[in-house]
């Protein structure tokens, strides 16, 4: 008797946003009441995370051109705004290209020199907004807008370095690393002790216990004042722990916030430290899986990995994409071509907290420029359909929750573990099932699972035999209840 072979398809699903707990707040900035409570890890759970990169996100660059398009990123079920550096930049050293042969602004064609921006982390001023933007006035519209939005805002901050022309460089030299000449030098490799090639930027000292009291009182400026809700830490892993240890209680003390570390080390996570940091082996796996590089055996490999390195609590960002991977190593469609859509899915399944990059939710296929204006594509297509599908799944399924108490993962055996991928969230009861293909053929296979079961992007009737085929068309996956 033949096997009977089930075609899986997948269709977009309506999304609703469930209403979070507000509690009213002042604003101390624009003297107003919005509605939004303090952050609290238990928002964590359901939260998607969006990173803006304002000097490309619009034609003007600026932030009233962002806060404009804040409310549809509710659509998306966006939580938390991650602002990429707002500080003004630093004019001396400011670079025009990157890359091992990289060349400052001032030695280019002095009529070319002004396109020349600058990269965002080179920071001349920690306590100012960088005028290309807009003015303090502007950014606290956009923070109040996202607070009425049901969103939290962060600021990229970038501890390890600032840039040439920083006060600091003047008032406080000892602040930074020096040579046995005395000179301030460009940020260094714990590792090899050599220098990273960061020519546009100055190494901070961590030595110096003045400077921690300075970086804290910065940051406690933007709580305090601006009523920012936490930071992204820019190469947080090469800022000694202690510092942390001292500076994010300090923080908490004003206000309750987010903290999401650039890096991957599980120390950071810790003792209330950050909150969240970078999923890079996840990533990784995801760009060579779709590259035909590697395959499920090798996402089983770093999911056990995984749940061996980190504790039951800690969050690590799930993504596809963000500023770096888009200007130096590829965008969505160059690193993971036809497998974008099941990949992205599959930031959203798996245990943490998913990301957005600035422009991937419209289709964005060319790398934006990093020290020069540019701009994202504003055309809603497939990508604004699968993250907003997955969206309504992530906000509205207890099964996906992804913070400090999040969903059981437990991977399910198929006839075929090299090329499908299967596995079973799980919390409270609730259950939610992920079947993908993770290949560029059709599969044809068993799973080890039987009964009847909701298609969530369908909403059909769907029923699983354990002696029955499935096929799986290239990249494409199903969810079930």
């Amino acid at each position: 008797m033949k096997k009977t072979i089930v075609a899986l398809t997948i269709l977009i699903s309506l999304w609703s946003c469930k209403e979070d707990k507000k509690e009213t707040i002042s604003d101390p900035m624009a003297n107003t009441k919005k509605e939004i409570a303090e952050f609290s890890p238990e928002m964590t759970e359901n939260a998607i995370i969006y990173e803006a990169n304002i000097r490309q996100y619009s034609e003007e660059g600026t932030f009233n051109a962002f806060t404009k398009d804040i409310p549809q990123l509710k659509e998306l079920g966006v939580k938390i705004i991650w602002l990429m550096p707002i500080f003004p930049i630093s004019e001396t050293k400011r670079k025009a290209t990157g890359g091992e042969n990289s060349k400052f602004a001032s030695e280019m064609p002095e009529a070319e020199q002004a396109k020349y921006l600058g990269s965002y982390y080179a920071v001349s001023d920690f306590k100012k907004v960088n005028p290309e933007f807009g003015t303090i006035e502007d950014l606290r519209n956009l923070v109040t807008t996202a607070h009425k939005n049901g969103m939290y805002v962060i600021l990229d901050w970038v501890p390890n370095h600032t840039g040439w022309d920083h006060v600091w460089i003047k008032e406080h030299p000892e602040f930074y690393t020096q040579n046995e000449k005395g000179e301030i030098i460009d940020p260094i490799n714990p590792e090899t002790g050599e220098t990273w090639g960061w020519t546009d930027v100055a190494d901070l000292n961590y030595d110096n216990q003045e400077l921690r009291k300075t970086m804290t009182n910065d940051m406690l400026h933007w709580i305090k004042n601006e009523n920012i809700d936490g930071f992204r830490c820019d190469v947080a892993g090469n800022v000694p722990t202690d510092f942390w240890q001292q500076a994010i209680p300090a923080l908490r003390k004003e206000k309750n916030i987010f903290m999401l570390a650039e890096a991957w080390e599980p120390e950071l996570l810790k003792g209330n430290l950050f909150d969240m940091c970078y999923s890079w082996e996840g990533h990784h796996t995801m760009n060579k899986i779709a590259q035909g590089k590697e395959n499920v055996q090798n996402w089983d490999s770093f999911m056990d990995k995984r749940i061996k390195e980190y504790e039951a609590d800690d969050i690590l960002m799930n993504f596809v994409d963000n500023h770096d991977e888009n200007s130096w190593n590829g965008t969505i469609q160059e690193r993971l071509g036809d497998a974008s859509e099941v990949m992205i899915a599959l930031s959203y399944m798996t245990p943490g907290m998913p990301l957005i990059y600035s422009g991937d939710e419209y289709d964005l296929e060319h790398r934006l420029k990093f020290f020069e204006k540019d701009s994202i594509p504003k055309t809603k297509g497939k990508n604004w359909d699968i993250f907003k599908k997955m969206g309504a799944l992530k906000v509205n399924q207890l099964a996906l929750n992804g913070g400090k108490n999040k969903a059981a993962y437990k991977r399910i055996s198929t006839s075929n573990n090299q090329n499908v991928l299967v596995f079973e969230r799980e919390k409270n009861g609730e259950k939610v099932i992920f079947i993908a293909n993770l290949s560029k053929n059709n599969q044809i296979f068993t799973v080890d699972l039987e009964g009847k079961f909701k298609n969530l992007l369908t909403n059909d009737d769907f029923s699983l035999n354990k002696n029955k085929n499935i096929e799986l068309k290239p990249w494409k996956f199903v969810i079930l209840q």
